[in-house]
């Protein structure tokens, strides 16, 4: 014998923008570089001098992209992911 519910099924709907993992993740990864090139434009050089009188500048925005790319990858590898929440 089945049974048959009396209320219709309830349909809980959320927005697009909860739901839109590759626009978020594509966001992210577009801010992170972002980051990195105001760093490379508005920050300071990573300057040393020894004690012979030779200096070295290097732009601070080699250290902040080195980081960027570890970001990018795990923004990516986790954002873009195509396997269910469930599993």
């Amino acid at each position: 014998m089945t049974t048959i519910p009396h209320q219709p099924p309830v349909v809980v709907r959320t927005p697009w923008w909860v739901e839109a993992r590759n626009l978020w993740a594509s966001f992210a990864i577009t801010v992170i570089w972002l980051a990195v090139l105001f760093t490379a434009v508005y920050g300071p050089d990573v300057r040393t001098t020894e004690a012979s009188g030779a200096s070295t500048a290097v732009p601070s925005a080699l250290g902040i992209a080195f980081f960027a790319v570890f970001a990018t990858w795990a923004v990516a590898k986790y954002g873009y992911d195509r396997r269910s929440k469930e599993s």
